[in-house]
């Protein structure tokens, strides 16, 4: 699994019109599930987004979680992580889980954000989205389930 968060005064998620998820301070995070990627690779990226010391103390260092801040989650799913444009112009998608998998993948980390009680909000599966956010810092950092300690190669 791949993750793009991204810290933000504010963001929101429309589908057709309609906001489908927003947040206040908190982060933004696009999550991109892989072929092969397992519980334990949502688990690992949950903990990773929550925990990750991205926020600024009183003294302006990167000392605080999303948990220290109770900061707000905005998780989107977004396949397009995973393209592999190294050959050509057209990027391709063939480690993208299929959606099937990577919805129930995608909604296992949902669940484990919310289990940390934190504000959740997400975008729509599998819907066209536009997304609007206000990068704080900017801070943005990447985070891949495949630099776990221990982990298997995927498949």
């Amino acid at each position: 699994m791949k993750a793009v968060l991204q810290r933000v005064t504010r963001a929101s998620v429309t589908v057709e019109g309609e906001v489908v998820g927003a947040i206040q301070g908190g982060l933004t995070v696009l999550v991109g599930v892989a072929n092969g990627d397992t519980a334990a690779d949502a688990d690992y990226l949950a903990n990773k987004t929550v925990n990750l010391r991205i926020f600024a103390d009183a003294a302006g260092k990167f000392n605080l979680s999303a948990l220290d801040v109770k900061g707000e989650l905005l998780l989107i799913s977004q396949f397009t992580l995973l393209a592999d444009a190294r050959k050509g112009r057209r990027p391709s998608f063939i480690e993208a889980a299929p959606p099937a998998a990577a919805q129930e993948l995608f909604n296992y980390f949902v669940a484990q954000c919310r289990g940390t009680g934190l504000k959740v909000a997400t975008g729509r599966f599998q819907e066209h989205m536009m997304v609007e956010l206000v990068n704080d810092g900017p801070v943005t950092i990447m985070l891949d389930s495949a630099d776990m300690p221990n982990r298997e190669p995927r498949a």
